[in-house]
């Protein structure tokens, strides 16, 4: 092989092997890009004085070295895009974690309020000590006993602007009568004979109608609050 012709594949050679010096300073950050044309000037002097059997050696070599660049380069691109996948999925587990503790929480509040709803709707009449008259403190304990804690304040609110807790109260225009101003008066008789004296007879009318007609004491004292009556 001519001189001339050994410079040509070493000039070929070496374009390979600056390629491959390029593709390496790009992956490792640096900057020294204006080196290229004497690199290359350089490499070619170099490989045209290596006997002609070792040069297949070298461009081999330096192709290897290429694809070992493009390998690493691949697989650090590879590892960030793992990371960056499992860092979000983990954030999502996080998320549902919380989410299903919560629903959990919740579904365990309403279960124990519906438990004690059914329990202190339960009471009626029979369960307290009948007397001949009955305190307004004695009149409000009997309510906190049949209504559900979290709804006794609203149940209060409207028997104070109803009646202030007097069991025996009269409208004088309308007749209406009792803790609830119940009208006609004798629609408490469908929670027991003795309404007209006993106030937890009508507490538990009271509780009823609240729940069937609005759904809760809080839901009538919101339609209270925005209509002055229910």
């Amino acid at each position: 092989m001519s001189r001339i012709s050994v410079r040509g594949f070493a000039v070929a050679s070496a374009t390979a092997v600056t390629a491959v010096g390029s593709v390496v300073g790009v992956a490792s950050g640096s900057t020294a890009q204006n080196n290229d044309a004497e690199a290359t000037a350089a490499d070619a002097t170099l490989l045209a004085d290596i006997p002609t059997g070792q040069q297949a050696q070298v461009q081999t070599a330096s192709l290897t070295q290429q694809a070992n660049v493009q390998a690493i380069a691949a697989d650090a691109s590879a590892k960030k895009d793992a990371e960056e996948a499992a860092r979000r999925a983990a954030a999502q587990t996080a998320i549902d974690k919380k989410e299903a503790a919560e629903k959990a929480a919740k579904a365990a509040e309403e279960a124990k309020e519906r438990e004690e709803a059914e329990t202190k709707a339960s009471r009626s009449s029979t369960s307290f000590a009948v007397q001949s008259s009955y305190t307004i403190a004695q009149i409000q304990a009997m309510a906190q006993q049949m209504v559900p804690s979290g709804q006794y304040q609203c149940f209060s609110n409207i028997v104070d602007h109803e009646s202030s807790w007097n069991y025996k109260a009269v409208n004088p225009s309308s007749g209406a009568y009792g803790l609830f101003q119940a009208l006609p008066a004798g629609k408490y008789a469908s929670a027991g004979a003795d309404w007209q004296t006993n106030p937890a007879t009508q507490i538990k009318w009271g509780l009823n109608y609240m729940n069937e007609r609005y759904g809760s004491p809080c839901d009538a004292w919101a339609f209270w609050q925005a209509n002055h009556w229910y």
